[in-house]
């Protein structure tokens, strides 16, 4: 389970990981095969002392050099991490996983959990409709209630809330395509 407010724990790469299992924890095997699908492997490839480095300056000593500060987006791929970790659930929940990334990190992601979430369901909560085409059911809710549900080309031809939204999001919020690529 990964949510949209993650914990960031004042502690090493390996152990922000490994507490997603913590059966786990010294498995460098496995914490190195979670980052992978994450995407947060070359994060922490490219940190001082890799998975042994302290993510936090809380207790780096007076000059902050046993810690370090990572972006939103670089925590976004660990948390990721964190939640793969578990191999043995048949659910994952992820909640806007890809909130804090890029374009092309986000592209990244969705297309590392098509193809190696291992046969697990995924309920997938996000706002970003381009992230659901290729789901085997999209729920779209209003006011806390379901208004549609069905597969992405159903919802399309339906022309209600999902088709809207998708169109909204894909033409630049409602300006003109000239505008939206400037």
């Amino acid at each position: 389970m990964l949510f949209q407010d993650f914990v960031r724990y004042d502690l090493t790469a390996a152990d922000n990981i490994g507490f997603g299992d913590v059966r786990r924890l010294g498995d460098d095997d496995a914490l190195r095969a979670a980052a992978r699908l994450a995407g947060a492997d070359t994060v922490v490839d490219r940190l001082p002392q890799g998975y042994g480095t302290m993510l936090s300056r809380a207790f780096g000593g007076s000059d902050d050099a046993g810690g370090v500060q990572l972006s939103g987006g670089q925590w976004q791929r660990v948390a990721l991490a964190r939640s793969l970790l578990r191999d043995d659930a048949d659910l994952m929940i992820l909640d806007e996983p890809s909130s804090g990334l890029d374009a092309d990190a986000e592209a990244e992601l969705y297309e590392h959990l098509r193809t190696r979430r291992g046969g697990r369901s995924c309920l997938l909560v996000t706002h970003r409709l381009s992230a659901v085409r290729d789901a085997d059911a999209i729920v779209v809710l209003a006011a806390g209630r379901v208004v549609e549900q069905g597969t992405h080309d159903q919802l399309l031809a339906a022309g209600g809330e999902y088709a809207r939204l998708y169109r909204r999001q894909t033409h630049g919020f409602g300006r003109p395509a000239d505008a939206a690529a400037g």
